[in-house]
């Protein structure tokens, strides 16, 4: 059953980026959101043009076929399939979400491409779960380079779930040569950073914390960053226009890169 009355991450993220799957509360939750950190939704829709632009990437320039995306939130065109599939039509993506709403939706939106895409409804952190899942495997059988996708999903996990293990495990699993996405919700300033994290737990059951640039810059280790030495505010991740959809603020960015594993 979905409770309507609380606010949902993936539906504020929705809000924020000019979507329409979303309800009073999530509007409620975003607004108080939006008192903290006024470019939030600035920041939302840069992210999600990063995505684009990271699947895009790994697409054509470096002919991955095969991704995994961990925390997909509710569809937003264009959707990582239908980026990836512009590029290669075979291309085959898998959507893991714990969101019921969003997993629901996922399979509306996918009814027509089940052949190449599927949603996969578990926690992110339950990896013996989705790796057992039959099309994971058949998206792992070929040995071809994956490209695991975490955008804005891995400030979700607070620090005692050791977020940084987790992508570490999901590397290990992936075939030789594969490639991890990150963008995560970043400030430098100690108590500003504070301030977002103490509202978005009283906000939504569970949600783990705002990190420090240093601190995502670990999930990066033992990899071999791409297009760029070391992790950047999204926005300048390889823009593809002169429009960039900056955040306007250096109090929040949203901070990663995309890393290819050893």
């Amino acid at each position: 059953m979905i409770d309507l009355t609380r606010p949902s991450y993936a539906r504020m993220y929705d809000y924020l980026i000019g979507g329409t799957d979303n309800y009073p509360a999530d509007r409620d939750a975003c607004e108080g959101l939006l008192r903290i950190a006024p470019t939030m939704a600035q920041l939302a829709q840069s992210n999600r043009a990063f995505l684009v632009r990271a699947v895009r990437y790994l697409a054509r320039e470096r002919g991955v076929r095969r991704f995994l995306d961990f925390g997909t939130g509710l569809p937003s065109r264009p959707n990582v399939h239908e980026v990836a599939q512009a590029i290669d039509p075979a291309a085959s993506v898998v959507y893991i979400d714990n969101d019921p709403m969003v997993c629901a939706h996922g399979r509306m939106v996918l009814e027509e491409n089940l052949l190449t895409t599927a949603v996969v409804e578990a926690d992110i952190r339950q990896l013996d779960t989705i790796f057992s899942v039959p099309r994971v495997r058949r998206l792992l059988a070929a040995n071809e380079p994956v490209a695991a996708l975490f955008v804005s999903v891995l400030h979700c996990i607070d620090d005692d779930a050791d977020p940084w293990s987790l992508v570490r495990e999901v590397a290990a699993r992936l075939p030789s040569g594969s490639f991890i996405v990150i963008s995560h919700l970043a400030s430098d300033d100690p108590t500003l950073r504070e301030d977002l994290t103490a509202f978005m737990q009283r906000t939504i059951t569970g949600w783990g914390r705002v990190r420090s640039t240093a601190d995502i810059g670990r999930f990066f280790q033992e990899m071999n960053l791409q297009e760029h030495p070391q992790p950047v505010e999204v926005s300048t991740w390889n823009p593809d226009t002169d429009l960039l959809l900056h955040p306007y603020s250096r109090d929040w960015i949203e901070y990663g890169g995309v890393a290819q594993t050893r």
